[in-house]
């Protein structure tokens, strides 16, 4: 061979699956904003005509994730970004940057409920009424947002979409909180003299899942950005779709980043000890189309080639 033998190119489903991606996390963003702005409307107006904590603490809880929604198309947006001269490795950390920032508002907007509504507890004497079926207005929003996830888990396991399933594990995630808002409205109207406990003690569960839910993203977003293994089934992926390049002999030292929409892998392979350097740079080429076939995510792969030798591991 005369002059260096060129790139292989990648398919056309790898960056059309990176585009289906985004597209698909840009109409459930908006998707959830327009449901939720009708929940939040209606929990909003059950609070200002009828009294209950529990229904304004739920539509706060909405309220945030509208916010988050909003955010998120932004980064979302900016993480797709290629990389450029200033960003080699591209700009997928945008999006658990993002989510490291919102769950950790969560989080301290749940503290924050949480300790107005003890206080509530403990401080008030005045006995509040809350109306009968005041719970029907939470029972609604469960309804509407079950739905929406059912829906939407079908659609991201049809298209092999993690982000879109994520998104609709946030539905079901709201629809508890719900749950616990309508099971404390409930108790309230059968049991009028404790209202304002039920109330209240509804509340403060839906404050501990804030709590609880934003320490939890927050701490899986920290583990993109501090490069924490990811789970073994991206290396079972990454090493089978090196092993089915004929002259890949073992693979070994296998590195995974994950960014966001990126994923960034470094890997080992070995081959016979007796090919050219002409072979072996071809081989690593064909490796990381494959890797990049199996997983349009992955953005870059670095391939190190070493002899094999057997019963040497």
């Amino acid at each position: 061979m005369s002059k260096f033998p060129p790139s292989i190119p990648l398919p056309e489903s790898v960056s059309e699956t990176r585009i289906q991606r985004r597209r698909q996390m840009m109409v459930t963003a908006r998707r959830g904003i327009m449901l939720r702005s009708v929940i939040i409307i209606a929990e909003i107006l059950g609070f200002v005509f009828l009294n209950s904590s529990a229904l304004l603490l739920d539509a706060l809880s909405s309220l945030f994730d509208i916010a988050s929604s909003l955010f998120l198309i932004f980064c979302i947006r900016f993480a797709d970004k290629p990389p450029d001269r200033n960003h080699p490795f591209g700009h997928g950390r945008f999006e658990p940057i993002a989510g490291l920032q919102l769950g950790l508002l969560l989080a301290v907007l749940g503290g924050v409920m949480l300790v107005q509504q003890l206080a509530a507890i403990s401080s008030e004497t005045e006995a509040r009424v809350i109306q009968p079926l005041t719970w029907l207005i939470p029972l609604g929003a469960v309804i509407l947002l079950e739905i929406s996830y059912q829906h939407m888990k079908r659609t991201a396991r049809r298209q092999h979409s993690p982000a879109l399933l994520a998104d609709a594990v946030h539905y079901r995630i709201d629809g508890i909180n719900s749950l616990f808002a309508t099971i404390a409205l409930l108790f309230a109207a059968y049991f009028p003299q404790y209202s304002n406990l039920c109330d209240h003690l509804g509340a403060v569960v839906i404050a501990l899942l804030m709590v609880g839910i934003g320490s939890y993203a927050a701490k899986n977003n920290l583990n993109q950005l501090l490069d924490r293994v990811p789970p073994s089934d991206y290396f079972d992926k990454v090493q089978t779709a090196a092993m089915r390049v004929e002259g890949v002999l073992a693979t070994e030292k296998v590195r995974i980043q994950l960014y966001g929409p990126d994923a960034h892998v470094s890997i080992d392979i070995e081959v016979s000890p007796h090919l050219s350097v002409e072979l072996a740079h071809e081989l690593t080429q064909k490796v990381r189309a494959e890797i990049q076939k199996e997983w349009p995510a992955v953005r870059d792969v670095i391939v190190h080639v070493e002899p094999y030798y057997p019963g040497d591991h």
